[in-house]
């Protein structure tokens, strides 16, 4: 319930920016069933107001969402005495938070249930599409200044940045992306630019991260930064303590 009651003001902010980027309620809801991330259906919005190509959406999106392989990966091993359809409905309705939710539960729980995990997921979708529907009406009801829109998303992304800080060598990439970023948004003058910064610099991060640990194990890049009750350290108390 804290998961679910947390995604009622984000949820209501998003249904208000889907409907200024041109989405009517029945939209809205299908995007939020479809999709069910909130970092994505920020993205189309903006990407929308500002009339980005449609390519250009789908290549980020898919990008964006290509963690969700390697989330999955790690929950995989708990869910290896179910069906294939189990496996295919869990996976449909899995993002972040409820991954993080279900991670733990089973790191921790030996009595936590696939089923109690799925559980878990679909109250969150429900509580995520309703509170965007309503969310999708109040923005009917109002004018919105579009400018906003790019302000949340903005917003959003820095807060997803700080979230992913696990070493130095991660603020370097961060850099790196930021700077081949706003190259090809001026070589490309499009949003395609960002999908070609995103490549290069995954595989700058990729191949640096390879290198160091294979060759350079006590670089000053490989530091961790810790940061305070975060789930991994939670996870990994509560192994050592068991």
């Amino acid at each position: 319930m804290p998961l679910n009651l947390s995604y009622i003001p984000i949820g209501l902010a998003c249904g208000v920016l889907l409907h200024a980027a041109g989405f009517n309620t029945i939209l809205t809801g299908l995007v939020s069933i479809v999709i069910f991330s909130g970092g994505a259906q920020f993205m189309i919005a903006s990407m929308l107001t500002i009339n980005a190509p449609l390519l250009s959406i789908v290549l980020m999106l898919f990008f964006l969402e290509l963690r969700y392989a390697l989330l999955g990966s790690s929950l995989s091993r708990y869910l290896t005495k179910e069906t294939e359809r189990f496996k295919f409905v869990f996976a449909l309705s899995m993002n972040d938070e409820n991954y993080a939710v279900n991670y733990l539960k089973f790191a921790t729980d030996k009595k936590w249930t696939p089923r109690e995990a799925l559980m878990v997921e679909h109250y969150s979708l429900l509580f995520w599409t309703v509170s965007n529907l309503i969310g999708s009406l109040i923005g009917s009801a109002l004018k919105i200044d579009l400018t906003v829109v790019h302000f949340a998303l903005t917003a959003l992304f820095l807060y997803m940045i700080i979230m992913q800080v696990k070493s130095r060598l991660t603020i370097f990439v961060g850099i790196i992306a930021a700077a081949l970023a706003a190259f090809f948004l001026v070589l490309t003058k499009s949003t395609l630019g960002l999908v070609i910064s995103t490549l290069i610099a995954s595989f700058i991060g990729f191949a640096l991260e390879h290198y160091l640990k294979t060759k350079k194990p006590g670089s000053r890049f490989l530091y961790k930064i810790h940061s305070p009750g975060s789930k991994e350290d939670a996870v990994e108390d509560s192994g050592e303590n068991g």
